[in-house]
């Protein structure tokens, strides 16, 4: 097979960076087969990346006796999984799944309590270090991002495909753990290629692949189309993205309006998004699982009170006030409620986070036994002193500022509010 040199910056070596041949197998400088080629590859600017089994594989560095193990990131019995790392999603075990079921499917798994402060940690230097990149990097959570790398060649001294290929070396060695990257011309088939080969992946997709690669896939795997979206391009005879792929873009616009043009543009790998470097918070929210059912309605509001007073604290070190608060509730057999609230004025207060939430609660409250209880509040913007309107909200903030106070002195046990209040156990 030829090892012919393809025009610069077409293919080259992750590990060494060299340039190299469409037709090697391996590097014929290092050895390596982790090649990456694309005829478009030195035009291709816009990345997504994404750290594999983050909460594991950040358990697995610290603990190197858990690095031939299956690891389960999660909470008891009844909560969910958090992450599986790849040696445990080899047993069916995947994010979200039910503990119980995934500790069925791997009873030998080495169980994890998420410690979310290590994780924040580890994400921040890795946002750092995509910083030193570009300023254009828009988080889309705690262990991914989109980067968008047009114009930075002159600065780095290469093509963004291969200062992404170093910069995945560089938190592999630093950090210790991996990233997988997609690169393309988009956002939507830079996060289709950043999952094409995964863990530890580097992918290149141009705008030629999209076709070809999206058309036996299933509508809904084109972003943004759920199952409800689904099932009407079903209905009418869209099963495939080759379906869309063959329509005329007029017909999807008569038939689905602003959506048709959108469905005509992604199913062939069209997506003019920009990267947007700040993602603000649009919702801050605390939640907890029960070890077993809760059914009282009076238990339930001392949960939720405490789960106000955590929202609250959020929103007041992210000085972020909000209008719109919800309840989140889920059934025994998995159902899940959401109740909203708008507000005429934003707020941060727990007082009233838990009042909206307690009065969309006793409407719910119907003897049901819940699994789950959340309290959260969105449509944020900063906080201002005018987001406390009225004399009662005044005096509720006055009373939670001085609580502040003496949590932030003497810890958050020093003042517990009287529905928070447990008691002594009894004898």
């Amino acid at each position: 097979m030829s090892t012919a040199q393809s025009p610069p910056g077409t293919g080259f070596c992750r590990d060494c960076l060299a340039d190299t041949g469409f037709g090697a197998l391996r590097c014929g400088h290092c050895g390596s087969p982790r090649l990456v080629r694309n005829p478009d590859l030195a035009k291709l600017t816009l990345a997504h990346v994404d750290c594999d089994a983050f909460y594991a594989a950040v358990e697995k560095r610290d603990n190197p006796a858990l690095a031939d193990k299956p690891v389960i990131i999660g909470g008891g019995k009844r909560g969910v999984v958090a992450t599986a790392c790849y040696i445990a999603r080899t047993y069916g075990v995947h994010s979200a799944m039910p503990m119980f079921k995934a500790l069925a499917a791997c009873p030998h798994a080495v169980v994890i309590a998420p410690d979310m402060a290590k994780y924040v940690a580890v994400g921040h230097d890795i946002r750092e270090a995509m910083l030193a990149l570009t300023p254009l990097v828009e988080p889309l959570s705690i262990d991914e991002a989109f980067l968008d790398l047009a114009g930075t060649t002159s600065v780095h001294g290469m093509i963004p495909a291969k200062v992404l290929a170093r910069f995945a070396q560089r938190i592999e060695r630093e950090i210790g753990i991996t990233v997988s990257v997609g690169l393309s011309c988009n956002k939507f088939l830079a996060k289709i290629a950043s999952d094409l080969d995964k863990p530890r992946g580097f992918t290149a997709l141009g705008q030629d692949d999209a076709i070809p690669l999206l058309a036996d896939k299933p509508v809904g795997f084109i972003f943004g189309v759920g199952p409800a979206t689904a099932q009407r391009l079903m209905q009418r005879g869209y099963r495939s993205v080759a379906d869309l792929q063959r329509a005329n873009e007029i017909d999807l616009l008569r038939q689905f309006q602003g959506e048709g043009r959108r469905l005509w543009q992604l199913a062939r790998g069209i997506d003019h998004r920009p990267v947007v470097p700040e993602r603000a918070a649009r919702t801050i929210s605390s939640e907890t699982t029960f070890e077993t059912d809760i059914r009282d309605q009076a238990h339930l509001e001392k949960i939720l009170w405490q789960l106000a007073e955590k929202t609250s604290a959020r929103l007041k070190d992210s000085q972020l006030a909000g209008s719109t608060i919800t309840l989140k509730l889920k059934t025994a057999d998995f159902h899940l409620r959401s109740r909203s609230h708008s507000l005429g004025a934003p707020t941060q207060l727990a007082a009233k986070i838990f009042a909206v939430c307690r009065e969309m609660l006793a409407k719910e409250a119907d003897g049901t036994a819940f699994r789950l209880i959340g309290a959260g509040v969105s449509a944020l913007h900063p906080a201002h002193a005018e987001d406390i309107p009225d004399l009662l909200d005044q005096r509720s903030a006055r009373a939670e500022q001085a609580i502040d106070v003496l949590r932030r002195k003497f810890g958050d046990s020093a003042v517990i509010r009287g529905i928070a209040y447990k008691g002594p156990e009894k004898p």
